[in-house]
């Protein structure tokens, strides 16, 4: 709660209690930066409450008339996503992505071992770097830098892959690669517990976002000993993407 207060510039309390928020972005120290930092609007669905962080005031207005009383349990579908996106478009910008992220469940995995596994440090997953075999497990990023991955081993070759990127001094973040030949065998899964259980321990909170669609990496994280966490949305210029 303490992170996502600082991503969408509102307190802690303001997540846990009352209505939806619609708020200035304010830029805070420790707030988790990516490429779309900047951008015109962010939208965060958690506890039941939703929270707009906005660079423009106009707009803020709009949606705080639009979304004020709005459930926030379904402020991601079609419909609503459509109506902001139109209003979007009337100042260049369209939203770029939705998606969920799950947070460690506190329950343990029941992962047993399956095969071998190899560990790499920080220093260590730069030999990775251009290996499109593993861009989900590393983002190779100045911001949220790759801190720690854990491959799964058949013999001496790599089949999968998960990665963890330090999102920000509390927070990283759990991506994954399973190769096509190992694939619905429960890899994926387990790389996924072993390295949230290591994040744990080294006194971050892991984190796994993925698409709403992608129901196989939803279950991935389910039975690595994730649930749902919040829901996030961010924008991009329609310039941008021409």
């Amino acid at each position: 709660i303490a992170q996502l207060a600082l991503d969408f510039s509102v307190s802690p309390a303001d997540l846990v209690s009352g209505g939806n928020k619609f708020v200035p972005k304010r830029f805070l120290p420790g707030r988790r930066v990516y490429a779309s930092d900047g951008c015109i609007l962010n939208l965060l669905a958690v506890n039941g409450l939703c929270v707009m962080a906005g660079a423009d005031e106009s707009l803020l207005d709009w949606c705080r008339a639009g979304f004020g009383d709005a459930d926030a349990a379904w402020i991601g579908e079609f419909e609503s996503l459509k109506r902001l996106e139109s209003r979007l478009n009337e100042s260049g910008w369209k939203i770029a992505a939705a998606h969920p992220f799950f947070i460690p469940s506190g329950e343990p995995a029941g992962i047993r071992p399956m095969c071998g596994v190899r560990w790499y440090e920080r220093d260590e997953i730069e030999q990775f770097r251009g290996d499109e075999r593993f861009d989900e497990a590393f983002a190779f990023h100045e911001t949220h830098p790759d801190m720690l991955g854990v491959a799964a081993v058949d013999g001496n070759e790599l089949i999968g892959m998960a990665g963890a990127s330090r999102d920000s001094q509390t927070m990283w973040q759990v991506g994954i690669d399973v190769l096509p030949q190992a694939r619905g065998r429960g890899v994926g899964a387990y790389l996924t517990a072993l390295l949230k259980d290591e994040i744990i321990r080294r006194g971050a909170v892991p984190f796994y976002g993925t698409a709403a669609s992608h129901v196989q990496s939803q279950k991935v994280a389910f039975r690595a000993g994730f649930m749902p966490g919040w829901w996030e949305m961010y924008t991009e210029a329609v310039a941008s993407s021409q």
